[in-house]
């Protein structure tokens, strides 16, 4: 089976109900059903390929978007590894024991000259 490019696709009820209700909306004294059904096709096909148009400028915006967004991620450089700056949490233990050495040497020196 081959498949076209261009697939003939049904008209969803809501636009073939619109067309219908602005076909009568618009009709003429004297005018056939026949007629009436075949405006009513005609405005049906102009709402459809106003769809085609609106998903098509959808598209190529968002293709222009993610374009854009690759292009600012292709400029942006790769941050640079910086080693961690000392913090507070990791002088805490040489602290502690400084602190205990000093109270170790002070409890030596207390019971050995006190």
């Amino acid at each position: 089976m081959r498949y076209s490019k261009h697939k003939k696709t049904e008209a969803s009820p809501e636009t073939q109900a619109e067309a219908e209700r602005v076909a009568k909306a618009t009709q003429r004294p004297g005018q056939t059903k026949e007629q009436t059904r075949l405006i009513a096709q005609g405005i049906q096909k102009g709402i459809e390929e106003y769809k085609k148009q609106q998903k098509a400028k959808a598209r190529a915006a968002d293709k222009a978007r993610r374009q854009q967004q690759r292009q600012q991620d292709a400029d942006t450089p790769p941050p640079e590894f910086e080693p961690p700056s000392p913090s507070r949490s990791s002088l805490l233990p040489w602290t502690l024991l400084g602190l205990s050495w000093v109270g170790f040497l002070l409890y030596l020196w207390l019971t050995h000259y006190g």
